[in-house]
């Protein structure tokens, strides 16, 4: 098997379809790894060519006949991408061998003429590689560091230039793994102590106790303490919501769009296994996700319920905590979901009314004096201030907690949690703590 040839298949499909790679990844992980290929080059080639496509696309438009480069095939510049990415990205393999392996690529899924061209393109760039971005900051931001340049323009309306360049810098650099300790089997030193012994460092989160975050990442998911529910997977400011939501012993909590489950699980867990976890989503296999990690995690206190969150019920105020993790933008997690930048701002409308609706329906399961947490894994205004702003306006029932009384006081501000990726190192994430006093 030619992992070139399986990456080349899924990035042309992300790009030409608009699929998400992380499905597309799964299914093809298993053979690389069978076949004797690196899984982790063949990530790293993925997500790599589609996070930066765009810069790509940008550098080679300037070793190709203009005219020519807008009609060529994007089954062509396919492969001009995965060379090029090698050449700018991947230290590991030799320039040379990089346009080799892509002109044999190019042979295999074209023709001889079609090698011809991709080494010329690739070698025209090796000679000479100098070239100039645009010098306003909209385009230069976009095409230097692979943005849509509309969602830069957005940026830099709300947050300016320098954070703007922050913020994509960051999204572009490997995050690290961050983990969770399972607080029902084990507790963060002894799972400290139990990676040093295997040369495996975890580092404390200054954020949350629970939380570690690590550059051994396959040392670390090839342990069994991970298949036998020690530790889970989940980025730090995911915990935070939980953390604001602040799940008590014998609770009944419903979480409304619970899959895959990190959330739903850290819920439990914080819950020590009493009380009752209603978890609702209408994706089966998504749900399969989180009753696998359930299991794996020993946690007995979820019920699944595989269903529209807008159909659930009978509607009735049960629950003493409230989840609602509303879809959004994901703004927030750009530098784990490498295709959703290309896909996440053309959608904002739709998903504000549906956040909205989320709302107002949540609302009616919270208990007198009970908690409703909506979270977002995005920093768009829309979606977030505004959004609470308007539920508290037409909604008298509820009111604002201060978050900074539930989480470090510098992951909070104007009484909301709000994860910042390039200052706080993890997703930006919003959560909004809502008590109902009526």
């Amino acid at each position: 098997m030619n992992f070139r040839q399986e990456a080349y298949s899924i990035i042309f499909k992300v790009l030409k379809d608009k699929d998400f790679s992380d499905v597309l990844l799964h299914q093809k992980a298993k053979k690389i790894k069978a076949a004797g290929d690196d899984p982790a080059l063949f990530y790293a080639l993925v997500k790599g060519v589609i996070k930066m496509y765009l810069r790509l696309d940008y550098i080679l438009s300037f070793y190709i006949d203009k005219q020519k480069f807008s009609h060529t095939d994007i089954k062509i510049k396919t492969l001009l991408y995965i060379g090029l990415y090698q050449i700018l990205y991947l230290n590991s393999i030799p320039e040379h061998a990089a346009v080799n392996e892509t002109v044999e690529l190019a042979k295999s899924v074209f023709n001889p003429q079609v090698a011809d061209f991709v080494n010329a393109v690739l070698r025209s760039y090796l000679r000479n590689p100098q070239i100039t971005f645009p010098t306003d900051p909209t385009n230069r931001i976009a095409y230097e560091h692979s943005f849509p340049p509309e969602l830069i323009k957005v940026w830099i309306d709300l947050w300016g230039e320098e954070k703007t360049e922050y913020l994509a810098m960051f999204y572009n650099e490997n995050p690290e793994l961050h983990i969770r300790v399972n607080s029902t089997a084990t507790n963060p030193s002894r799972l400290q102590a139990y990676f040093a012994k295997r040369n495996i460092e975890i580092i404390p989160s200054t954020a949350s106790k629970m939380m570690f975050h690590t550059k051994q990442v396959a040392e670390l998911l090839d342990d069994v303490a991970f298949s036998e529910g020690y530790f889970s997977v989940q980025d730090t400011s995911a915990a935070l919501i939980v953390e604001l939501l602040d799940p008590q012993k014998d609770d009944s909590v419903l979480d409304m769009f619970s899959a895959p489950g990190g959330k739903c699980t850290y819920i439990a867990e914080r819950m020590d296994n009493t009380g009752e976890v209603i978890a609702v989503d209408k994706i089966p296999n998504k749900m399969k996700l989180l009753k696998q990690a359930a299991d794996r995690l020993q946690l007995t206190n979820i019920k699944l319920v595989v269903t529209d969150a807008f159909k659930y019920g009978p509607m009735a105020p049960a629950f003493q905590r409230v989840l609602v993790d509303a879809p959004c933008s994901g703004w927030g997690v750009f530098s784990r979901k490498a295709d959703l930048r290309w896909q996440a701002h053309n959608t904002i409308p739709e998903l504000v009314k549906l956040q909205e609706k989320a709302l107002d329906y949540a609302a009616n399961f919270v208990v007198l004096e009970g908690i409703m947490v909506y979270s977002t894994c995005t920093m768009n205004p829309k979606e977030n201030e505004a959004q609470i702003a308007a539920f508290l306006k037409r909604n008298k029932r509820f009111e604002l907690v201060d978050a900074s009384a539930f989480v470090p006081k510098e992951y909070t501000s104007e009484g909301y949690l709000k994860t910042i990726p390039f200052k706080h190192f993890m997703d930006g994430a919003f959560g909004a703590k809502l008590k109902r006093i009526k």
